[in-house]
């Protein structure tokens, strides 16, 4: 078949700027072939190189003691004692969640879940985020209905918990829903497995299912502005198949214990290309890869088809020659494919062969390390106006509380949790619903704690503060359930990073991040940035979600009860009364304004450490975030099925937003010797109300909870059902 000739519009359609395009002749000394064009715009496009972002990235904390690998391999690693370690990662799959919302959400699943065991590690936990457009939007409920089908419909089948996760709502996303999914699991310090190449003639190995056209092109894709040209990317959605890869999950795991594994990579963005030029890339080597051995589920694959498919459930590995044989038999067990397509080689080279024809000859190293590298212009956003408290009229606190409760962005997420595997596996000691998940490691006495946190509004209002907000909101909802906060994982969602303004966004937000884990102690050890997240010119929010993983360290330290009856509700914190950029603003008067609440990262730390520290005097705990003090413990009583009283009906200490604040419920006597421990660490508590009864009230304003509870149980059902 005739390769096409390379125009100035194929260089376009394949993501590449015209100087870009220079560059490669000048690495060259030669026009590129059409495979090798295709190469390089795998490898250079945005999703890939990260080119807009690398120069801020370096700024984020990523080392600490607890920190066995950062950023840089497949995903983060982190060390839990006893010779065990957490590995985990969030990614979004966004683009192809708008075009294709089931296959795209769940690939999503797929591709995340194999970076997790190509580390050697076993997927124990799952989270998703997910930000969609206003409810009114025609596409809302097909979208809503697609990727929670999709997530479940995937990670169901595979047999992974989902912990917990995020479902938001706002005219933003209307034409570009954001599908960022996370996956941990364990593995032993010893046995961890890297993607870096080593040793010259070492077979590279395909692994997996077999390679077909779907996904051509999908990183290029996800690196581009929606326009009206969309249904035209549909074929570089990726399909995926989750009983494929629960059987590669498991060929895999008993392949690393043959020591037939020299180094592993998953094949996912770019698919073929991407996996074969990091692994030499990181091991100082070239490759050749014969193409003609590539197992194919589609006749008369081109080159071009076979290294840009982004067919799932696949793998690619070097492997030590002697344990051939061996490594064979597993993937026959698993009746997987097992291919030498190629051999590691000592020079810069990434040759790639088929039908007997060179389809492309590259310097691999020049290849990876020389993807451009962008400063982009960036505005620093203008401090958003202060609000004025006196301009947000009293509300009754119950119908202010119905309103929230009757959002679809402050309900219960039953509908959508209710539809993945909470328990496969056994080990959920708390289920999504309310904080962080916890899931405990098998076969000890320890627990690990999962979160995942942003709130675009605060971003956008204030980019530096949304961004420290959003790992201080991780931080407490670890602290809440007792985990020491360990780590973090960011997926940074926003627009096209060639606007100043956007651009602007993303430094501050980074700058943000990195301030709250250099204070928290919870080091960036993995993530993604998602851009051109643009339909028709128009930016979603900025949506730098923040994954987070703590540690507890006996089960006996989780603060994993229910308010009872007769319980005292205790606030840690400091109240007073911010309002600007609050979820009732916003719900109630349909008001996006002021600023977003500052973060004190001290007080955050303070406050933490004391809720951690002493567990003993706690039975339920909740941070306070979106909906303040009154939203907070109207969802502490629902969850345990009793009523409460606050002492307040004053409209901005029940729904102010400020940051570093619990609400604690715990027995009489306990709360004294809370109280008498918060003065000694000079933490500021005070005494809110109590449990009990079959009512909530707010000062003189009262409603059954059965009501309240029905409108919170099943709006979401209702909204999209």
């Amino acid at each position: 078949m005739q390769e096409p000739a390379i125009t100035p519009e194929l260089i376009e359609a394949h993501g590449l700027k015209p100087d870009e395009y220079d560059r490669i002749l000048e690495i060259l000394g030669r026009k590129p072939s059409f495979t090798e064009l295709g190469i390089f715009s795998a490898m250079w496009n945005e999703h890939c190189s990260y080119k807009s972002s690398k120069k801020w990235l370096r700024t984020l904390p990523t080392d600490g003691p607890q920190v066995i690998c950062g950023p840089g391999e497949n995903a983060g690693v982190v060390d839990i004692g006893d010779g065990q370690a957490v590995v985990f990662k969030m990614e979004s799959h966004n683009h192809p969640s708008y075009i294709e919302p089931y296959q795209g959400a769940a690939t999503g699943v797929g591709g995340i879940l194999r970076d997790v065991f190509t580390m050697g590690a076993r997927p124990i936990a799952s989270m998703n985020s997910l930000s969609f457009g206003e409810v009114a939007h025609p596409k809302t409920r097909q979208l809503v209905h697609g990727v929670v089908e999709g997530i479940g419909g995937y990670g169901n089948c595979f047999g992974v918990p989902c912990a917990g996760g995020e479902v938001r709502f706002d005219p933003a996303y209307n034409g570009n829903c954001l599908v960022n999914a996370f996956a941990a699991g364990l593995a032993d310090n010893d046995k961890i497995f890297y993607s870096a190449a080593s040793g010259v003639g070492m077979p590279v190995v395909y692994l997996g299912a077999k390679t077909g056209r779907d996904g051509v092109g999908g990183a290029t894709m996800a690196s581009a502005e929606f326009d009206e040209s969309i249904e035209e990317k549909r074929p570089t959605v990726q399909v995926g198949d989750p009983f494929t890869e629960k059987r590669l999950m498991e060929a895999c795991l008993e392949l690393m214990q043959t020591g037939a594994v020299i180094s592993i990579q998953d094949m996912g963005a770019a698919g073929l290309t991407c996996s074969a030029v990091e692994m030499g890339d990181k091991g100082g080597l070239g490759v050749r890869l014969n193409l003609d051995r590539v197992p194919q589920r589609e006749t008369g694959m081109t080159a071009y088809e076979m290294m840009l498919s982004e067919s799932q459930e696949r793998m690619l590995m070097v492997l030590r020659p002697e344990k051939e044989a061996e490594a064979r038999a597993v993937f026959e067990k698993w009746d997987l494919d097992f291919a030498i397509v190629g051999e590691t080689i000592a020079e810069d080279r990434f040759l790639i062969l088929h039908g007997n024809d060179v389809k492309a000859d590259l310097p691999l190293a020049t290849l990876s390390g020389s993807a451009p590298e962008y400063d982009r212009p960036w505005e620093e956003p203008a401090a958003p106006a202060q609000l004025d408290p006196s301009s947000v009229p009293g509300v009754d606190p119950i119908d202010g509380l119905r309103a929230l409760i009757g959002s679809p962005n402050y309900c219960s997420r039953q509908w959508v949790y209710e539809q993945y595997d909470t328990m496969v596996m056994a080990d959920s000691a708390r289920l999504p619903g309310l904080g962080a998940g916890i899931i405990r490691v098998h076969g000890t006495d320890k627990l690990l704690a999962f979160t995942s946190d942003v709130t675009p509004r605060y971003v956008k209002a204030n980019p530096k503060e949304g961004g420290k907000q959003a790992v201080a909101e991780a931080y407490r909802n670890l602290s809440a359930v007792g985990a020491k906060p360990l780590a973090t994982t960011d997926n940074l969602n926003f627009g096209n990073p060639e606007k100043p303004g956007i651009m602007g966004q993303f430094v501050m937000a980074i700058k943000g991040i990195g301030e709250a884990v250099a204070a928290l102690d919870t080091p960036i050890v993995s993530g993604n940035v998602s851009l051109y997240n643009e339909t028709d010119g128009r930016a979603i929010l900025p949506t730098p979600t923040i994954g987070a993983v703590g540690l507890i360290a006996h089960e006996d330290e989780a603060i994993n009860g229910q308010a009872r009856d007769g319980h005292v509700a205790i606030l840690v914190g400091e109240t007073t009364g911010h309002l600007g950029q609050s979820a009732l603003l916003a719900e109630v008067f349909n008001r996006i304004e002021g600023d977003a609440p500052p973060v004190d990262l001290e007080a955050e730390k303070r406050n933490g450490t004391f809720i951690r520290d002493n567990h003993t005097l706690i039975r339920a705990c909740t941070d306070l975030s979106d909906g303040g003090l009154a939203l907070a413990a109207f969802e502490l009583a629902e969850a345990a099925g009793v009523g409460v009283t606050l002492d307040t009906d004053d409209t901005a200490q029940l729904f102010g937003e400020d940051q570093a604040r619990y609400l604690v419920a715990c027995n009489f006597d306990q709360a004294e010797a809370l109280m008498a421990a918060a003065h000694k660490a000079g933490v500021p508590v005070s005494y809110a109300g109590k449990f009990g009864g079959d009512h909530v009230t707010f000062g003189a304003s009262s409603a059954p909870l059965a009501d309240l509870s029905r409108v919170y149980r099943e709006t979401f059902g209702a909204t999209f059902a």
